[in-house]
């Protein structure tokens, strides 16, 4: 193979700049300057270089970003300086308690200048750059270990993972700190994408941060709206940093994301005003924070000062009270939700939380609990996770109290008794079973839903009705289902009755992309369900597929063909698609868009107001083997558009796209 010459080498270092260019100002700065059609065109020329000259790959390419190879496991990492927790307070009397002790044990008497910042609910890592290079990545762990992650964190687009010439010279080894959050906002569109997809939803913004960064797969790291904010440098005796404000400059010069909050405060009145300030605007900041982190700025006086086990004298968590409360753990019960995760719920004595009386706590999953190593009678501390999902933040030192009974995770599910297993990769424990009573309400609902069999008329709150009255156990009884079985349910008119005995009629010709999404299998989609129904074409041949068939599927994958190989083993699964052929269900054989359509290459963007929903319309696409994506580039075909078309159909007439109606799409058809 040819090495590379000089002009390509020049193209490819200025690709690599831009990109990150454009990446700091997306993903760090929230203003980009380019569109993503644009930056695609960047990446995929990047990536073409790479492929011709793999050579040329170097640590810092932002290629790196997209995921690597899934880990066997975690390596342990000992950090050159441990990272220290902090002490806290929660009032200002508190607060000048502590300042008083650096007062005293600096020898002084004027004021002190502190640097104050948010205190982010995330999770803690450090980066480890060697003559500017990114080359190690972890979590906080205890402090001194921690768990190397630098795949995962590589993912993350603000994270620069190379330093300038200048300060790689300067400091051949610079370790920088920060938090992994996940925005509010990116948090809420992950959980509705994961719900979706049939996956369970994430508990809270800190949560998901956490379990995206502990993922094997650092694919999956990669999906994950993840960003980081710098707070600070491990080495305080590096050569011209004199100060925490100095650090945070440094950063900032780096192009790390800065929390835009951060200043710097003098005496015990202004850090309070600070704190008040905070904790004001909390409501409105788009990511969590559960109070402010407060740091004598001069990193001689932190030597002075020094630390106490450990934990700093020079720094202090100010945490906002009002959201935490002490009460006593009376049990805990295992819930069973939708798509089958158990989650542990604590009973708790009833105790006041920001306003609210709380008695049901949320423990997520089995590592949180045997995080908390949670016992029957423990006190513990309470918190309202976003101001709205209890959950238990800490146990208090159990000793006081006593030998107590712990709280083991179970092996079955406490609904319906089956096994249940822990997805690889996942933090929640599932159990499987389709009939499981606990699943069945809300499985009646998605298994009715427009993307699966698609009986109008049948909603939660009728859902309910069939399953208290026991007329269904599971899916499949729909099929069996009468008039005169409906008309004894509430609000239950003769027509109403009718129409839904007609529409569960219909549904039994339901195709067999809509039958593989009903069945609510995790991770199965509606994208998913056509690719698999597109690829084996019949019923027979998708239960008889190996697992390494289905994940060789582009859009499939190993986990989703896993999740379908242990959804079609589990006795309670099979008896209910055997129900559904004697009920009346086809399970017809499906003719692949691509063979069967005329839209097939065809890529389509739709926008506007159009007569009916835009899933109609992309279904019709998708199922003539046109593909439909969300923005507007020189790859589009169409741009199907509706009134009141933006900034699409501008782009589109820029680029020359072929614009159509809703009559000329159904010519197309």
């Amino acid at each position: 193979m040819a090495a590379p010459d000089k002009k390509t080498r020049s193209e490819y270092d200025k690709l690599k700049a831009e990109i990150e260019l454009h990446n700091r100002r997306y993903h760090g700065e929230d203003s980009p300057s380019i569109t993503d059609a644009e930056f695609d065109r960047l990446f995929a020329r990047l990536i073409d270089i790479e492929k011709g000259f793999p050579e040329l790959v170097t640590p810092d390419s932002p290629s790196q970003r997209v995921g690597a190879t899934p880990s066997k496991k975690f390596e342990p990492v000992q950090h050159r300086i441990p990272m220290l927790s902090l002490q806290k307070v929660t009032t200002v009397e508190e607060f000048a308690e502590f300042d008083r002790r650096v007062k005293s044990g600096l020898e002084v008497e004027d004021d002190v200048e502190y640097v104050v910042e948010p205190k982010l609910d995330g999770l803690a890592v450090e980066l480890v750059y060697e003559n500017g290079l990114l080359v190690l990545g972890s979590t906080r762990g205890d402090g001194a270990t921690g768990e190397t992650i630098t795949p995962n964190l590589k993912t993350i687009r603000n994270i620069p993972l190379k330093l300038s010439s200048k300060t790689a010279r300067k400091y051949p080894l610079l370790e920088v700190r920060g938090e992994v959050i996940m925005r509010v906002s990116a948090f809420e569109k992950l959980n509705q994408r994961l719900e979706a997809e049939g996956i369970a939803p994430l508990a809270n913004p800190r949560n998901g941060a956490a379990g995206s960064l502990r993922q094997k797969d650092s694919t999956v790291t990669a999906g994950r709206p993840l960003m980081f904010f710098a707070y600070g440098i491990s080495d305080s005796s590096l050569d011209g940093v004199g100060s925490q404000s100095e650090a945070m400059k440094l950063l900032e010069t780096e192009h790390f994301a800065i929390n835009e909050h951060i200043t710097t405060a003098v005496g015990v009145e202004a850090v309070e005003r600070e704190f008040l300030r905070l904790a004001q605007i909390r409501p409105d900041l788009d990511y969590e924070i559960d109070g402010m982190v407060v740091k004598v700025d001069r990193f001689a006086d932190q030597q002075v000062l020094g630390q106490i086990s450990r934990a700093p004298r020079w720094a202090v968590a100010w945490k906002f009270a009002a959201e935490l409360a002490e009460t006593t753990i009376e049990g805990v019960e295992f819930s069973v939700g939708r798509t089958g995760a158990v989650t542990p719920v604590a009973k708790l004595k009833p105790v006041r939380v920001s306003g609210v009386t709380v008695s049901n706590a949320s423990l997520h999953n089995e590592d949180e609990l045997n995080r908390l190593d949670i016992h029957t009678g423990d006190r513990v501390v309470v918190r309202r996770a976003g101001d709205v999902i209890p959950e238990v933040v800490e146990v208090i030192d159990r000793k006081k109290y006593g030998k107590l009974s712990r709280i083991l995770f179970p092996n079955t599910c406490p609904s319906c008794g089956q096994p249940i297993a822990r997805p690889e990769g996942e933090a929640a424990h599932r159990c499987i079973n389709v009939a499981c009573p606990a699943q069945v309400e809300a499985g009646l609902f998605h298994f009715a839903s427009k993307g699966g069999f698609d009986i109008d008329g049948l909603g939660d709150k009728l859902a309910r009705q069939l399953i208290d009255n026991k007329l269904v156990s599971d899916p499949a009884d729909l099929f069996f289902l009468s008039k005169d079985d409906l008309l004894p349910l509430d609000l239950m008119a003769e027509k109403r009755a009718h129409n839904l005995i007609e529409a569960i009629d219909r549904s039994r010709k339901a195709d067999l992309p809509r039958i593989v999404y009903a069945l609510g299998i995790i991770g199965v989609g509606e994208t998913a369900a056509r690719l698999l129904a597109e690829h084996f074409g019949r019923w027979q041949a998708l239960v008889a597929a190996s697992i390494e068939e289905m994940e060789n599927i582009a859009g499939v994958g190993p986990v989703i063909a896993r999740n379908i190989a242990e959804f079609l083993a589990n006795d309670g699964n099979r008896k209910m698609l055997d129900k559904m052929r004697k009920g009346g269900v086809l399970f017809p054989d499906y003719k692949s868009a691509a063979a069967s359509g005329g839209l097939s290459g065809k890529t389509f963007v739709i926008t506007g107001t159009l007569s009916k929903p835009r899933n109609h319309f992309k279904n019709l696409i998708l199922e003539r083997g046109g593909k439909v994506t969300g923005s507007v580039s020189k790859a589009t075909d169409y741009l199907l558009c509706g009134a009141d078309a933006g900034s699409k159909r501008a782009k589109a007439d820029k680029l020359g796209v072929e614009i159509i109606s809703e009559e000329e799409l159904q010519a197309l058809l």
